[in-house]
Formats: structure tokens, sequence, C-alpha cells
């Protein structure tokens, strides 16, 4: 079920007046995990037994976790979790990757393996609520959080729609406190929702999805189009990404608001960072944080010497992994990795300003801009071949009669995304309600609204880009 579909919303305006009308904590939570379960299996009802084996598993060793003393003990209860979390995410994700590389060595030996593929059907959202889980074990056993005894809020938190298949990556640390009330949203809370809901709208298929249109013809057939054309397909797309998914989130943190949960943050303007170091603060915020507090930190992090920039490219090579089971992620996350050790590099020599000029400001935004704008063509070729077609059209350039006419139809994508971005920094996601105008907000948000939806009715709804992972 898209966010982006007459569906959804059918689906809200059943489940909304429902868990308004519940009386008890039990009751709210209970339809609520029922009613994701409903969201989740709209796509394939097979996978819900795939989130419920996930969930009984990490409840129970949760509070085995929690009651134990042993150290021996724990740290096994703690390994059968991740083993468990990460063992279905390889099966589902990487298992037929791991089979098409070790087939390209046998194959130097006349061997075939291709007997030993598998026709596995990638679980939505399973890359996130894998290390949703895990983070929830994880916390128990450094005892930063307890186990909760209640099997409902849990599986809750686990399944909470709005979030389930493409986040934010919540930890339960704050999440499981909020379902563990009674939930009761406010008014503020509403009008923030509701807000959210329309710009997440706006955000994902007037701008996503309409740029996403000009990428995918481009990049179906490379080798139609000349040099102009493919630099403007990658730079749309970097375009494209950031609007589907955050234009996700807004929806996501709208709906959650609507039912009284807090959701975090997930993006915060990447695009007006002035550095790559920022950019990844700003960027898959949930993502981020989980990759630092789980995997590079417990590498060791940046305490041994000699051994920070051997941490940090694993953490981003395992972080470009995650996004799905293609060399060419690896090739993106590696390039983050190696960006972000040159950034360390001028921090420490202090080549880098302390205080930004304005001039300084606008050339470093461009410039970070620039750079992940590039790492971006790995991200949507996917395959070698893509990439080479791609790289020669830029060495080999060519000139296109169209030039002048794509490069209005960038500067206006890039526009329209920097103008939102740029309110939204100055004013908050919701800042069009600081307005005292009660005309002017209502206009603009049904302005919005009635647009998107009049798009929405003459094409077929996209998905969501990072549903593939």
């Amino acid at each position: 079920m898209l966010f982006n579909s007459f569906i959804f919303f059918l689906f809200l305006a059943i489940v909304l007046p429902v868990f308004y009308a519940l009386p008890t904590k039990k009751s709210k939570n209970l339809f609520l995990l029922l009613g994701s379960y409903f969201f989740y299996g709209y796509w394939d009802w097979r996978f819900c037994f795939l989130l419920a084996f996930s969930t009984v598993v990490d409840y129970y060793i949760g509070l085995q976790i929690s009651k134990s003393e042993n150290a021996k003990k724990r740290k096994l209860l703690l390994s059968i979790s991740v083993f468990t979390n990460l063992g279905i995410l390889s099966v589902f994700k990487y298992y037929n990757f791991f089979i098409d590389n070790l087939q390209l060595i046998f194959s130097n030996f006349n061997q075939d393996l291709d007997f030993l593929h598998l026709n596995l059907i990638l679980p939505i959202g399973i890359s996130f609520y894998t290390f949703q889980t895990l983070t929830y074990t994880i916390d128990i056993y450094r005892k930063k959080i307890k186990a909760t005894t209640n099997f409902i809020d849990f599986s809750l938190f686990v399944s909470f729609f709005p979030q389930l298949v493409a986040g934010p990556i919540e930890r339960a640390k704050l999440l499981l406190p909020q379902l563990s009330k009674k939930l009761k949203p406010t008014y503020h809370q509403v009008k923030q929702g509701i807000v959210l809901i329309i710009i997440g709208l706006f955000r994902k298929v007037m701008i996503g999805d309409t740029a996403g249109r000009y990428v995918d013809h481009i990049f179906d057939d490379l080798s139609l189009y000349k040099s102009i054309e493919i630099v403007f397909a990658v730079v749309l797309f970097s375009i494209q990404i950031y609007a589907d998914f955050s234009g996700y989130s807004h929806i996501a943190r709208g709906t959650s608001k609507l039912l009284g949960v807090e959701l975090v943050k997930n993006f915060e303007q990447p695009y007006l960072s002035r550095n790559i170091t920022e950019f990844w603060r700003r960027w898959h915020i949930s993502l981020s944080s989980f990759l630092k507090d789980y995997l590079y930190i417990p590498l060791g992090g940046n305490r041994i010497k000699n051994r920070m920039s051997i941490n940090l490219m694993i953490t981003m090579l395992l972080g470009g992994l995650w996004h799905g089971a293609n060399w060419n992620f690896m090739i993106w996350g590696g390039l983050h990795g190696l960006y972000l050790l040159i950034h360390k590099a001028f921090i420490k020599k202090n080549i880098e300003p302390k205080n930004y000029s304005k001039l300084n400001s606008i050339l470093s935004t461009l410039f970070t801009f620039i750079l992940v704008t590039f790492t971006w063509l790995f991200f949507r070729s996917q395959t070698f071949e893509s990439t080479t077609i791609i790289f020669n059209k830029i060495w080999y350039w060519e000139h296109s009669e169209y030039t002048v006419e794509f490069i209005k139809i960038g500067i206006t994508y890039l526009l329209l995304i920097g103008f939102l971005d740029i309110t939204e920094a100055k004013y908050g996601h919701t800042g069009i309600l600081k307005l005292k105008s009660k005309m002017i907000i209502v206009g603009t948000l049904s302005a919005l609204f009635f647009v998107t939806l009049a798009y929405m009715f003459q094409a077929d709804a996209s998905p969501f880009i990072y549903f593939q992972f």
C-alpha cells in the first residue's frame, strides 16, 4: 500500500475514526497492530509471517537478556538475535548476489552454479525492521533500556505502519515509551500531521515522481542520449531520490502525529550542507546514526589510533551494501567514506574555514552538492555497463540541440526543492502554521493538496525508491 495512492487514503479514513473511538490503551494498540499487519500484508500476506517471526524471536530474547546477569548467557542470547535478524536479511537480500559472484570465480573452471540460485522475492521493508529490532536487543544487552513485558506494545513497535517499510529506523528507547501509554493526539499534533502529509505528498508526487519520469526515460536506454542529457538525468536523480525519500518521511511523521506518536526526523535539508560530514548529519539521519552507534563505535570509532580510517571505510561500505546487493552500491558507500576521510584530514590540518562567509557558504554548498550528485551516478545506474556508458558519454562530450531546454528544466527543479528546503530550514517542517493569516495557511495547503491530487488522478502511483531496500 503506497502513501501516494487512493487506497491509502481509504485505509486512513477507516483507521483514524476507529482508533479515536476506541476507549483504552490496549484496544488502541491492538487495533493499530492489526491495521499495521493489514497494511504490510497488502503487498504480500506471506511476508507477515516473517515479520511476526522476527517479532517473537526478539521479544523473548529481549526478556531473557534482561533477566540474566550471566555475561556469557547474555552474549549468547544477543548473538542469536543478531544472527537471526541478519541471517534473514542475508538470505533474502544477499544470497543470490553471493552466488552470482561465486559463479564468476567457478566459471573460470567451467563450473556452472546456476542451480544454486533461489527464486526469492525481497520482502518490502526488511532492511528497516530488522535494524529496528536489532537496536532493541542490543540496547537491552548494553543495559540502556529494559525489556518490555507487553507483547502487543513490542509487536506494534516493530510493525508500526507509518514507518514500517521505509523508516525512519526508530530506537526502542524513543518509540516504545510512547506506545506504552494511551495514544491521544493533541490538536497541535493533528495540525502538524496534516501539514506534513500534504507537503510530503507534494514533494513525492509533484517533484519526485515528475523528475523521475525524465530520469527513468533516459536511464532506460542511455545509448540514445547525448552528454548534456546524461548529466541532466544524474542531477535530476539527485532531486528525485531526495524528494521521494524526504516526502515519504514527511508523510510517515505526519501520519504518526495523527495517531499521537512522534517519530524522529530523517532529513534536515541535506543539500544545504557545506561539507560532506554535515551532509551525513542531515541525510537519512536514522540510518547514519544507526551505523555510527551500532557499527562504527563498536568497531573502535576514532578511539584506536590508526584505526579510524579503516573503521569509517568499513562502516560506509557496509552502509552502501545495506542499500542493495550490488557492487555499485558499495562504490557509492566507498566514495562517501573517501569524502569523509578527506574532510577529516582538512579539519585536522585546519584547512576548512571555521567561520563561513556568505560566498564561502554558497560555494561550499555547491561543491558538496556536486560531490554527492556524482556518487548518485553509481546509485542509479547499478550496473558497470550503465556506468561505463555514462562515463564515456561525459568524457567524449557531444553537443545537443536540446541543451537549453534541459538546463531550464534542471534549474526549475533545483529552485523548487531549494525554495522548500530554505523555507523549512528557516521556519521548520511545519513552519506554515506560524503564519498569522489562517486564510493563507488553508489556501496554500489546499492548493498544494489539490494540485497533487489532480496529478495523482492522471498518473499511476510510483513506488517509493527506498521500498526496494
